[in-house]
């Protein structure tokens, strides 16, 4: 077997420079001659070291993601990286000018002199990442910068563009797409042909960045895939982070963690976390370890907490452990690694040892007691133990609790991802097509992004008001929500569920009304946003709901365009409020041109739209910052509630209603057939859609976002918003009458 000799790495430097070579004529005694590398030869070997494997490149990708300011990162893989990586952030994007030398070999915008490594505090600096990419790949990017009408895309091989860039439509920030990963690396491919080991190291990097992260959106998923592998919402707490990512029962056995050195003699440094306590058992151990906000291994931390864990955990447990250390830029050397992901400290050791003991003594505090998890005894058990029993042997159970056969008048199905109950599986050849657009686990983990606000958060009146709302939830209808399973539409406004041994009729637009007003005080001044396509002036829409608005069918037009300029001028003087707080965005020309995203996947009828406006202006209290959050909240609770739509309902005889001809419907006289060719074919088409568009939403989106995040009041126990129609019990006493 052959070796190539490795040419040792220069101090302080992480990619060897290949600048010549030494070659040897086994013939020649003479000492061989050193000859110059081509440069394509010299940028392949270096991209080699730099790309070692997919996941560098998506470290890399969402590092520069980061970087350039991103609240949202989106990854897509496919066979594992090979195939394809398309990383997409909604940061400040790339200058039309930088793209030529965008993929250069060290071109950064991070630093300009070797001394910024000194007080360097992005995660990139040498300006090789996505040089390397190119040479071990296809590289395809897309981006806009704020202002610009549209974006421009651009392919790159070998550090250079492949052709001048194209406009395009893109969306704010930027995506690389990366191609065919190591092409022309042979033997590199080969290695990494099985696509089930580089996966998981992916998903592993983002799940550690988006517990770090906490303000940033994360999502990773294979290509194709309707459910996202990783789906990690922005929130004001490390916890809920964690809980998001690694589940609660992580979460649960977590201590928090801080230590801090001010002595500058010995070493400055700040370090916060969670850390597990003697409760948690794993196999592996899970460190997520960030140095100034940079995701890093360090081997040597790595086995002092190891030392400390062995003497509490049971043998071959592992703990889980995340911190963030935080040092001055100075006393930490980034450049030691081609990939980054090891750093060298200043005074390592010292630091090392103080935190060593800080766990080793939060350990030993809170090691005075352990919780074992019991497994209920199944039903075999159960059996032998009442066989032995009437042989005479007597069996001591440990639980003292008897199981007790169900009744059969309580049985009834409980498992909400069984369709058997559901109407529709009754209906033959009646079941919605958009059934198949997505799956109700992917729609769940959607709807699971809570966001919290951040600066808005401090309003004393948002505080109070969902301070209401917790002290009038109801508790009872609160656990039928919870622990509900939707059986079905009932009508127009109704529709079924069930709890436990009873059916409930529930007001499907009051309970939207209601999730939709707390979501909004939930989610103040964190909104994400609905553009429109085309800016809506308001005194227009004003005027359509009020030439709608029954009640003003006595005014003249005159009065009616002096009201909307009215209604008009009041939202155009609080446009920078509603904007910060709600997310509506009116521009100087009083034009609507962005609404709030109240409910992931879900997008109100726009036909509501000019009642939604009139409401806003003429029912909205702004005078008193309480009274105008909760009127304001109530009218976007109103807009986005699932109303029936415009359109009458087509099925049954709602279909004469579409009749080209409406002179029998008119008249009064009964049609026994309907003829295809007096149907407004492309009317009743959208009204089926909508009406179809609105069953799946309320199953699929409002019910599952109601069991998540829904505090009935205590007047929906009285309005007739939930209704008991029929109790197991009672039906089979009426059964045994019979």
């Amino acid at each position: 077997m052959v070796q190539r000799a490795r040419t040792p790495k220069p101090f302080a430097s992480p990619v060897p420079t290949f600048s010549a070579t030494a070659v040897m004529d086994v013939d020649d005694p003479s000492p061989p001659r050193i000859r110059r590398l081509e440069e394509s030869v010299v940028n392949r070997i270096a991209a080699g070291e730099v790309i070692q494997r997919p996941s560098s490149a998506v470290k890399e990708l969402v590092e520069n993601s980061l970087d350039a300011g991103a609240s949202t990162v989106s990854v897509t893989v496919k066979d594992g990286g090979l195939k394809l990586i398309q990383v997409s952030d909604d940061g400040h994007g790339i200058q039309f000018e930088d793209l030529p030398i965008l993929c250069e070999r060290h071109t950064t915008s991070k630093l300009s002199a070797y001394e910024d490594l000194q007080t360097i505090t992005s995660m990139g600096f040498r300006g090789e990442a996505l040089a390397s990419m190119t040479y071990v790949g296809h590289v395809t990017v897309t981006t806009i910068t704020e202002g610009q009408l549209h974006g421009y895309r651009v392919s790159y091989k070998d550090g250079v563009m492949e052709n001048e860039p194209k406009p395009c439509a893109a969306v704010k920030g930027t995506q690389v797409m990366v191609e065919n990963l190591f092409y022309n690396m042979v033997a590199r491919r080969k290695t990494l042909q099985n696509s089930n080991d580089d996966y998981p190291k992916i998903v592993d990097f983002i799940c550690r960045f988006a517990v770090h992260h906490i303000n940033v959106n994360f999502s990773c998923r294979k290509h194709g895939a309707n459910r996202a592998d990783v789906h990690s919402a922005s929130t004001s707490s490390r916890l809920d982070a964690i809980r998001n990512v690694y589940g609660a029962s992580v979460v649960r056995d977590l201590m928090e963690i801080e230590v801090s050195d001010d002595n500058a003699a010995d070493a400055v440094f700040k370090m916060d976390g969670y850390i597990s306590n003697a409760n948690y058992v794993a196999k592996k151990i899970t460190m997520i370890l960030f140095i100034n906000d940079r995701l890093v291994d360090c081997t040597a931390l790595k086995r002092a907490i190891e030392f400390v864990y062995s003497a509490t955990l049971p043998q071959a447990s592992k703990p889980f452990v995340y911190m963030s250390i935080n040092l001055p830029p100075k006393h930490v050397d980034v450049n030691i690694h081609p990939t980054k992901k090891e750093v060298s400290l200043l005074n390592q050791e010292c630091i090392i040892e103080i935190i060593k003991n800080a766990i080793e003594e939060k350990l030993r505090n809170s090691n005075t007691t352990r919780i074992f998890q019991t497994q209920a005894v199944n039903s075999t058990t159960l059996t032998q133990a009442n066989t032995q029993k009437e042989k005479g042997t007597e069996v001591k159970m440990t639980s003292g609790v008897k199981s007790q056969k169900t009744p059969v008048s309580q049985m009834v199905r409980t498992d909400p991802r069984n369709p058997s109950g559901r109407l529709h599986s009754y209906w033959h050849g009646q079941s919605s097509k958009l059934e198949k657009k997505s799956d109700l686990v992917s729609i769940r983990n959607v709807v699971r992004s809570r966001r919290n606000p951040k600066d808005a958060g401090d309003l004393s009146s948002r505080h109070e008001l969902l301070m209401e709302i917790d002290s009038h939830c109801h508790p009872g209808l609160l656990d039928v929500v919870k622990n509900c399973t939707y059986v079905g539409l009932a009508d127009e406004v109704f529709a079924l569920i069930q709890h436990s041994t009873r059916l409930y009729l529930v007001n499907v637009v009051n309970v939207s009304k209601e999730l939709m007003y707390q979501q909004v005080l939930c989610r103040f001044g964190n909104f994400n946003a609905i553009q429109l396509s085309e800016p809506a002036p308001l005194q227009e829409l004003l005027m359509m709901a009020l030439k709608d608005d029954e009640l003003m069918d006595d005014e003249n037009d005159e009065e009616k365009l002096e009201i909307a300029e009215v209604n008009s001028e009041i939202l155009k003087e609080n446009a920078e409020m509603i904007n910060e707080y709600f997310s509506i965005h009116v521009d100087k020309d009083g034009n609507l041109t962005r609404l709030p995203v109240v409910l992931d996947q879900y997008t109100p009828d726009m036909d509501r739209l000019p009642e939604f406006v009139l409401t806003m202006g003429n029912d909205v209290t702004w005078d008193d910052e309480k009274e105008c959050f909760r009127t304001a909240a109530a009218a976007i609770g109103n807009f986005y509630a699932l109303h029936p739509p415009i359109l009458p309902n087509p099925s049954g005889s709602g279909i004469q209603l579409y009749k080209k001809n409406k002179d029998c419907m008119e008249s009064g006289e009964p049609v026994d057939n309907t003829d295809e060719d007096e149907i407004d074919q492309e009317l009743l088409a959208e009204a089926e859609t909508a009406w179809s568009q609105r069953e799946w939403t309320i199953q699929h989106i409002l019910f599952p976002s109601m069991r998540l995040f829904l505090k009935p009041p205590t007047s929906m126990a009285t309005d007739g918003t939930f209704v008991q129609v029929a109790s197991l019990e009672k039906l089979y006493k009426i059964f045994e009458r019979c």
